[in-house]
């Protein structure tokens, strides 16, 4: 994964990456058939770390804002050339010529943060935490939100830091969410 986000997968041989990881590329490709296969299974391994991450988050006490506050904190990028994102927008640019079983593993993937995060929404609206929304269509657009500004910060853009952006994750929450009375 470290490699992957250093170089790119453009910048990643693997007869390169058999030297780092004491393999040969031969070895390397009977299991991972294609550098593709390679980047996105290391992406589910990352995804599963993060889904553990996230469950222990979601099941945490304290108030759903709170949880919602955590989703958010997990899904931002730790900076630029963050590793688990430098995966991400490598899958997404490799997506438009993947095939069908590759582009149903990234939305299963994909799927999974909608969930947790429809789940969050629900609960937060159920327990009166949040205004009256409908949880699936603020989840879609929510996560359009942090995929846009997570990009910025994953590739360096000026001004788009990651407390920049968590500030401005927490400003739209409480402008759109928080039950005014």
């Amino acid at each position: 994964m470290g490699t992957i986000a250093e170089r790119g997968l453009d910048g990643l041989t693997m007869a390169g990456l058999g030297r780092e990881v004491g393999m040969s590329s031969g070895h390397l490709l009977y299991y991972f058939r294609t550098k593709d296969e390679l980047l996105l299974q290391t992406l589910e391994w990352s995804e599963g770390r993060l889904g553990a991450e996230r469950s222990a988050l979601l099941s945490r006490p304290g108030t759903v804002r709170d949880r919602l506050d955590g989703y958010v904190e997990v899904y931002v990028p730790a900076g630029p050339r963050d590793p688990h994102w430098t995966l991400w927008l490598e899958v997404w640019n490799r997506s438009q010529n993947a095939d069908d079983d590759a582009r149903a593993r990234q939305a299963a993937i994909e799927g999974a943060w909608h969930r947790d995060l429809v789940a969050i929404l629900a609960e937060g609206v159920s327990r009166g935490e949040f205004r009256a929304v409908d949880p699936d269509r603020f989840a879609t657009r929510m996560r359009a939100l942090l995929d846009g500004f997570s990009v910025h910060v994953a590739v360096g853009i000026p001004g788009t830091g990651r407390e920049q952006v968590l500030d401005h994750v927490r400003e739209f929450i409480t402008e759109t969410l928080i039950s005014r009375t």
